[in-house]
């Protein structure tokens, strides 16, 4: 006798640490730079380049990169640009082992930068990440069974989700634009900023598609020294290798755009009026297929006695793959930008999460979209501000049949923003809030995993009443009828003229034992 079994492939995720450091460093101007007479804004993003478990810590170490906008001290003042980069090590505690590996994702950074004196800057930087972390897990199932006797055997068809493909791969991205015709040509680029967009991800045949936009900015002088920005949308196409992936299995996937890059290139007539972009898309995913299961649930023979051990084991199955979006409107009064707006020339925000609920209809969420712009001054002097500012939100992320023992792994972004001037003293923002959902279902079986024969007794078989008449409780189902009183479905089915496999509370019945002579 054998026991047919099958390895379902999982991941096993254990639980997510969220963790908050601040770095602090003054900045020298470099020799070759300008005098700094006041600060317009600032900007940071982290790159994370290295993870390691380090007995009871993860090490978490890479680098802040950061520009700072700001106004010469010179007889004629000009925006430039610094440009830096800051490293650092976090030692987060953990209680997860050697065997799982460890992810960041949803990195958010709080950058400010104020003056010390002309030469010297104060950088301090907020960076909140998540930390993940994951096990690739076998679980063997039972799904039949080869015996020499006669088994009757109860199956049970259950959807599981089982893990396809996992791996980290990268994209690269390169792109050019084209200065419009309205622009001068560029003498010297400022500040530069390339994020990612309304990325879809499809599968097909061994491929990954991957179809996205990147919105590229960049402030720059003019041959003659004036200054000018661009701000654009530059859409991109690409394909990763994966192979035996295909279309319809479902996917969970944390991209991230690093090591962006801008420069400025000659076009035909010899003028300055290309921008080359490139960047590296980093992709970590995790694809799934959906199979349909044949589990072997319970057994017995007529012939001998059968019996069986089991264990506990938890497979999944998908609830939702969800990509939705939350819209954001505010008005903001500013007054204390008074009449000193002339144009917003470049918005950018960041998601910060700052209460998730299950509840009932799915997940409740409460966060803050941070929101920064540069914008164009009516002061000759100082032609550029920043400002900064916040707009709470409240989002339910539905998911039907939401329990509280639901897996879920939820990145987030700004898809879109937009500030608009709205009088002399108020902006319109308008935003769309992306979040990427993967949410499983836990599916709790008892596998069978050892099963013996043994003979029956005759006196144990002279003892069961060979005739029984049974009246159909709550819970009961023809399954049991038959292996508690030594009968087959399908003679109970006979005896009592029923035509379908359902009873109900209440229903009389007939059960014959099987070796009855009468049937």
């Amino acid at each position: 006798m054998e026991l047919i079994k099958k390895q379902v492939h999982y991941t096993q995720e254990g639980k997510r640490t969220f963790d908050q450091f601040y770095l602090d460093e003054d900045y020298n101007v470099p020799d070759a730079k300008e005098d700094v007479q006041q600060i317009i804004q600032g900007s940071g993003t982290v790159k994370i380049e290295d993870i390691k478990l380090v007995e009871n810590y993860i090490r978490i170490s890479g680098k802040l990169y950061f520009q700072i906008l700001y106004v010469t001290a010179t007889g004629d003042p000009q925006p430039a640009v610094l440009e830096g980069k800051i490293p650092f090590e976090e030692m987060v505690y953990t209680d997860g082992g050697e065997m799982e590996s460890y992810f960041i994702q949803n990195i958010r950074v709080e950058f400010t930068v104020s003056l010390v004196h002309s030469r010297k800057l104060s950088i301090r930087a907020m960076v909140e990440m998540e930390i993940g972390r994951e096990k690739l897990e076998d679980e063997e199932t039972t799904v039949d069974i080869d015996s020499p006797v006669p088994i009757y055997k109860k199956m049970k068809n259950v959807n599981l989700l089982e893990l396809h493909t996992t791996k980290k791969d990268t994209y690269r991205i390169k792109e050019e634009i084209t200065l419009p015709g309205t622009k001068e040509s560029v003498g010297q680029l400022l500040l530069t900023d390339v994020s990612s967009r309304k990325l879809e991800i499809r599968l097909g045949q061994d491929e990954m598609q991957l179809k996205g936009e990147l919105l590229v900015f960049c402030m720059y002088l003019s041959e003659d020294g004036k200054a000018d920005w661009l701000e654009q949308s530059v859409p991109y196409e690409g394909r990763i290798e994966c192979g035996g992936v295909e279309e319809g299995m479902y996917y969970y996937v944390h991209n991230s755009l690093e090591d962006t890059l801008m420069d400025v290139r000659m076009d035909e007539d010899g003028e300055m009026r290309i921008l080359g972009i490139e960047g590296t898309l980093n992709l970590r995913m995790n694809i799934y297929q959906e199979e349909e299961i044949e589990l072997l649930e319970d057994m017995y023979s007529l012939e001998q006695n059968c019996g069986f051990e089991t264990r506990e084991a938890v497979y999944e199955e998908l609830l939702v793959q969800n990509y939705s979006k939350c819209k954001v409107a505010e008005r903001l009064s500013l007054p204390e930008l008074k009449d000193d707006v002339l144009q917003i020339c470049h918005s950018d925000g960041s998601v910060q999460i700052e209460h998730m609920e299950l509840v009932e209809e799915g997940i409740q969420i409460e966060g803050i979209l941070h929101i920064s712009f540069l914008y164009l001054k009516a002061d000759d002097a100082m032609p550029f501000g920043g400002w900064q500012g916040m707009v709470p939100f409240s989002y339910l992320l539905e998911c039907p049949g939401m329990t509280e023992d639901v897996r879920y792994n939820i990145s987030y972004h700004v898809e879109q923003l937009s500030v608009n001037l709205a009088g002399s003293e108020a902006v319109e923002v308008k935003a769309v809030l992306a979040f990427d959902t993967f949410m499983r279902k836990p599916v709790p079986m008892q596998v069978i995993t050892d099963v013996e024969l043994s003979p029956v007794s005759m006196e144990e078989m002279e003892k069961r009443p060979g005739i029984v008449g049974y009246i159909v409780k709550d819970g009961d189902e023809l399954w049991t009828l038959a292996k508690n009183y030594m009968t087959t479905i399908d003679g109970i089915k006979e005896i009592n003229e029923l035509e379908s496999d359902t009873i109900k509370p209440g229903d009389k019945l007939l059960i014959f034992k099987e070796n009855m002579s009468i049937l």
